[in-house]
């Protein structure tokens, strides 16, 4: 099992960007809840209406800015590109940081927040296009994507707890601290790997066709893209829920274990799945993945004691990292080869929304009817995922060669 796994990190270079890409995109993980975690803290402005309201403002900003700069990315490369853009980013969450603790006025931490937003970029986009690079089989680039899934699981476990920990044990601004510190050290060790760096595509030639298309003008893409956003809602309301089911049990504080144990879930199955050559088509197999997805997190409303809760959040979180990889795997067939980690950008995006509007929307019924009606929104998050999913289907058996013009696929037929 762990054989395919070794042939990848064996890869030149491929163990050390891996490394550093892991503790790059920690912040992913840190900032939004370190936010909350800071602006709510009695010894601050202890508000959490201001707290979602700086952590929102982040979200969007990079929601926004994150596929603008991987466009840039693919045109100029990595280094160029996100040196200063990690600077910039850094910069201004220290800053952040520095405001709050002197209580500064509300708008100057939602301007400081939307620039942290607008130039973080996504970490593990770059990580994944590194890969698609230097693996030289589709088996081999599965695997390396199921590898990076597994860790974002790893980032998504620890950062939120870590985060937590140091802000409620040491200091409002901790959590933040360390992961300006990771950001940064990892994310210039990350770039400074110049020999596994995607050569840049250079200027784009107008004449080119697709040359200014946008991605989502490719049906498939945009299918894609809807999905993800589907899941992220899952997610973000699955998070409120069970915080909010363990708080009405009496056991708050166990809530972190119960999301662990859907983690968990998840990087067991991304790990398998990682390890197995699979002959089915991708699409097939993302379908299938969605479609256990959304009828898993529907057991979530019946489920009547926390132990409960954990045991089908482990069963359930089996399907999340093969569904995300297949989901990755399909970008890289889509998109044309120069435009990879905007094509990755987009998807990662989707998935951030995805979860803000989840917490977003079941945060408010939660409060009127309580915890089972936020798993209410993740169900309905999975039925609209399943009907785009397979609605889509014929459109998303057309395979298209990664280096032809968007829009069009192998066969020079319009895909979009």
């Amino acid at each position: 099992m762990f054989r395919p796994y070794r042939e990848v990190l064996s890869k030149p270079g491929a163990w050390k960007f891996s490394l550093a890409g892991l503790f790059a995109r920690l912040p992913i993980s840190m900032v939004g809840i370190g936010i909350v975690l800071m602006l709510s803290d009695q010894r601050l402005y202890g508000s959490y209406g201001l707290a979602g309201q700086v952590s929102g403002v982040f979200v969007v900003a990079q929601a926004v800015a994150a596929p603008q700069i991987a466009k840039l990315i693919d045109r100029y490369g990595q280094a160029r590109v996100m040196r200063p853009a990690i600077a910039i980013s850094m910069t201004a969450l220290a800053a952040l940081a520095l405001a709050a603790n002197a209580m500064a006025p509300v708008p100057v931490l939602l301007v400081l927040a939307v620039v942290v937003g607008a130039s973080l970029g996504s970490m593990g986009s770059l990580v994944r296009t590194r890969w698609n690079a230097v693996t030289d089989t589709h088996d081999e680039m599965h695997t390396a994507y199921a590898l990076e899934s597994v860790l974002d699981e790893v980032v998504f476990v620890v950062g939120p707890v870590l985060a937590t920990v140091l802000a409620t044990g040491v200091h409002p601004a901790a959590g933040l601290a360390v992961a300006i510190v990771a950001a940064v050290l990892g994310g210039y060790a990350f770039l400074a790997q110049r020999a596994t760096e995607p050569p840049p595509s250079g200027r784009v030639d107008a004449a080119s066709a697709g040359s200014r298309q946008s991605l989502l003008r490719n049906r498939r893409m945009l299918v894609l893209v809807v999905v993800f956003v589907c899941m992220g809602t899952i997610f973000g309301a699955t998070d409120v829920s069970t915080v909010a089911f363990a708080e009405e049990s009496g056991y708050k504080g166990l809530s972190g274990v119960i999301l662990a144990c859907f983690a968990a879930g998840s990087l067991v199955g991304g790990f398998v799945y990682g390890a197995r050559r699979w002959s089915s088509p991708l699409w097939r197999r993302f379908s299938i993945g969605t479609v256990v997805l959304a009828v898993g997190v529907s057991l979530f409303f019946l489920t009547t004691s926390l132990v409960m809760l954990a045991g089908v959040m482990v069963v359930v979180g089996l399907s999340i990292a093969p569904t995300l990889v297949s989901g990755n795997s399909l970008v890289q067939e889509i998109v044309p080869g120069t435009r990879l980690t905007e094509g990755l950008t987009w998807v990662g995006t989707a998935l951030g929304v995805g979860v803000a509007a989840g917490s977003a929307i079941a945060g408010p019924l939660i409060d009127a009817h309580g915890s089972h009606t936020g798993f209410l929104v993740s169900t309905g998050a999975g039925v609209v995922a399943v009907v785009v999913t397979l609605g889509a289907g014929w459109t998303m058996r057309a395979r298209r060669n990664a280096d032809a013009p968007l829009g069009v696929d192998a066969h020079g037929h319009p895909t979009s």
